[in-house]
């Protein structure tokens, strides 16, 4: 494919009152990233969740960790991340108790028992999967005290790219990490391994993008489980990845995708595909630089004559795996 080269303030909510015993006292949160939220050069999502948690539940977090958003490129095995992230904070507790937080569900953050096996309390619908996963975490060995944990995404459902994926890394790579003694780091392919079994209606491939992708680089990922970065740069390449995404109906996404990307493809646009595995209401689409208003021109004038919606158009850097925020 071209581009491609072979080598390597929310509201105070802090949800219902706890249903089980309160602990003698919280674990102490070290330094690490206590002043994240206040630190005026951090990026803002992760100011923001780290004051998000820190208002929800009254703890500054231990850590927070970032997971890129991440999408396939048309071709079998090959994955790469994206420069947009989804944003976890977690602090560790002793209690056995987890509460759940997000700036996108501000008015059911929630308060759970950590119950590793049968039926799962009721949970919000958005607190579902992050509380199934911090079952299956506790199950392996990872936070059995429970967690304070908020999650929040730099994109909404609209764009259409994949939000379980980062969101379950993000998770687990916090709370591996503030649990984990001093100086220690999560184990990424440990956690590979424990989200593809726990969580099947995933996207493996996805996560190994999310949890192992490099800057300017997709990743190819065979029938062995090997690992191969294989260079993926569109602005070393004089071309600009954007992602479309048609907005509207449900029903007439498909056929309104395809004539915008047929519009862009006119325009001038080298070529274009699903981002995920499942057709859904975006592509990715590849075009010089020197096409990119041409292009924008073209899709917007299409739907704007029709009385249709204008598809966003968000610009998309080829960018590293989940990390640390410091």
């Amino acid at each position: 494919m071209t581009g491609i080269r072979a080598d390597a303030t929310p509201p105070p909510d802090a949800g219902p009152a706890p249903t089980g015993p309160a602990p003698a006292s919280p674990v102490p949160v070290g330094p690490v990233p206590t002043d994240l939220a206040r630190r005026a050069t951090a990026d803002p999502l992760f100011r923001l969740v780290a004051y998000a948690l820190e208002a929800a539940h009254g703890r500054p977090p231990a850590a927070v960790w970032s997971a890129p958003y991440a999408f396939h490129l048309g071709s079998p095995g090959l994955v790469a991340a994206a420069g947009w992230p989804v944003a976890a904070a977690a602090a560790p507790r002793t209690d056995g108790l987890v509460r759940l937080s997000s700036l996108g569900h501000p008015a059911d953050s929630c308060d759970l028992p950590l119950v590793p096996a049968g039926p799962p309390p009721s949970a919000p619908a958005w607190a579902v999967r992050p509380y199934a996963l911090l079952r299956a975490l506790a199950r392996a060995g990872y936070g059995r005290g429970g967690t304070d944990l908020h999650v929040q995404g730099s994109l909404t459902d609209a764009a259409g790219l994949a939000t379980a994926e980062p969101a379950d890394c993000a998770v687990a790579l916090a709370v591996a990490d503030v649990h984990a003694p001093a100086g220690a780091r999560p184990d990424r392919a440990e956690l590979a391994r424990l989200l593809a079994r726990e969580l099947p209606d995933g996207d493996d491939a996805l996560r190994a993008a999310v949890l192992f992708a490099r800057p300017g680089t997709s990743l190819l990922l065979d029938t062995g489980r090997e690992r191969r970065h294989i260079g993926f740069d569109p602005a070393a390449s004089g071309t600009r990845l954007v992602l479309l995404a048609v907005r509207g109906d449900p029903s007439d996404r498909p056929t309104e995708l395809a004539r915008a990307v047929a519009r862009a493809r006119r325009a001038g646009a080298l070529s274009a595909w699903p981002p995920g595995q499942r057709p859904g209401r975006s592509v990715l689409v590849l075009l010089p630089e020197s096409r990119v208003t041409a292009v924008r021109a073209a899709v917007a004038e299409d739907f704007r004559g029709r009385g249709r919606p204008v598809p966003r158009f968000l610009n998309i850097a080829v960018a590293g795996a989940a990390r640390r925020e410091e």
